[in-house]
């Protein structure tokens, strides 16, 4: 297996692109503890608004607001489904992502949509210090907004919601504005892989969900999620870690790029499973101490009384 520097820099690169997706899975897994499956819808129609509005010579920063903008119209939809529709939160998430299939293809005019070859930020030098600049810039601003009055009700809503009804906090807004918002940041990274890889495909979207859900779970297993700072931060690095995973695993002979669902999935388990075995083994440790604490003081006492 021979490991090049190109493909661990373009997998470094792809990752923080993807980044900005796990920043978004992070706000309504972690924050809001809403099973959000938008996001498989959301992420192609950020690729989608992109390349339309890159190929009708709109500039390609416009285009990226634009596909932002899309996403957090999807991701309100999905909000009020289940905040006014009364609808299950999962089955909000599901019923926008089988919408948004229609609504792509619409948006695209075709099964996809190439920009190859047009101007846009990755087509010219400095591209890393690029898409290092802008992931920062929103990694800080989501930080900064979880601190505001809005973004503390959001984190409130995830953790207790009868509670934070109790102060007089308006759940449901909180709740649209957080899938909103995570669903606009999912687009944007949508309207960035479109661009960086030249087209926008219907099925793009599909299985992003699974791949931020792993970014995420990585990224916490390593640094873990004491803060706001330091959990957004993980969701950055493990969305890295896992595209270095994954350019890694295709360098192996017997592996095909057909296989990267599989790959992703085993990443995905292992990192679900890794945590809980840890757990599980650091409890068996300190009962087991227990245990012999107990066996020795059992045994003092004993000779004590003899």
């Amino acid at each position: 297996m021979s490991i090049s520097w190109n493909s661990i820099e373009g997998a470094i690169e792809l990752g923080l692109l993807y980044a900005l997706m796990a920043l978004g899975v992070y706000i309504t897994f972690r924050i809001l503890d809403f099973p959000d499956l938008t996001v498989d819808g959301s992420f192609t129609t950020g690729g989608a608004i992109a390349a339309v509005m890159i190929s009708n010579d709109f500039s390609p920063w416009l285009a990226c607001l634009a596909a932002m903008a899309g996403g957090m119209v999807a991701g309100a939809c999905t909000g009020l489904l289940h905040t006014k529709g009364k609808i299950n939160g999962l089955l909000s998430g599901i019923l926008m992502m089988i919408a948004l299939y229609s609504i792509n293809m619409r948006i695209l005019g075709a099964p996809n949509k190439s920009i190859m070859g047009m101007d846009n930020p990755f087509s010219g030098e400095h591209v890393m210090v690029l898409i290092i600049i802008v992931v920062l810039v929103f990694k800080i601003m989501l930080d900064l907004f979880m601190k505001t009055d809005i973004g503390l009700a959001l984190r409130a809503t995830g953790d207790n919601k009868r509670m934070i009804r109790s102060f007089g906090a308006n759940t449901d807004v909180t709740t649209i504005v957080g899938v909103s918002l995570s669903n606009g940041l999912v687009a944007l990274s949508g309207a960035f892989i479109a661009q960086q890889s030249g087209f926008a495909d219907i099925t793009m979207g599909i299985g992003m969900i699974v791949i931020g859900l792993a970014s995420v779970i990585i990224g916490e297993a390593i640094l873990g999620a004491r803060t706001v700072f330091w959990a957004t931060l993980a969701a950055v690095v493990g969305s890295i870690i896992y595209r270095i995973v994954v350019a890694l695993a295709l360098q192996v002979e017997w592996f095909d790029t057909s296989d990267l669902k599989l790959i992703t999935a085993v990443i995905v388990i292992i990192a679900l499973v890794f945590p809980t075995m840890q757990r599980s083994m650091k409890q068996k440790s300190l009962a087991r101490k227990r245990t012999e604490e107990l066996m020795r003081s059992t045994g003092q006492q004993a000779k004590g009384g003899m």
